[in-house]
């Protein structure tokens, strides 16, 4: 398992269109892929449970990645997130 802080620089923060990008990104994956924020802990792949956390550019998550092709997929999220 990997869990890595990552900075949100997208301009938009996760709005919908951002959001459901990165639940495509995360689906690519076959390992478990979870944001962690406020103290809830939400599945990437679910776009519906995204879209609950309402995060803004420049807030920070915990990205947590279980499997098979973790870093892989941990190093294609985290680009996703830092790109402005």
């Amino acid at each position: 398992m990997i869990r890595k802080n990552i900075k949100i620089k997208l301009a938009s923060g996760l709005e919908a269109r951002p959001v459901a990008l990165l639940v495509q990104v995360a689906s690519q994956y076959n390992s478990n892929i979870f944001l962690e924020s406020d103290e809830r802990k939400i599945n990437a792949k679910s776009i519906m449970g995204m879209m609950s956390l309402g995060l803004a550019a420049g807030e920070e998550v915990v990205v947590c990645a279980d499997g098979e092709d973790e870093e892989v997929a941990m190093e294609n999220i985290e680009k996703y997130l830092s790109t402005k």
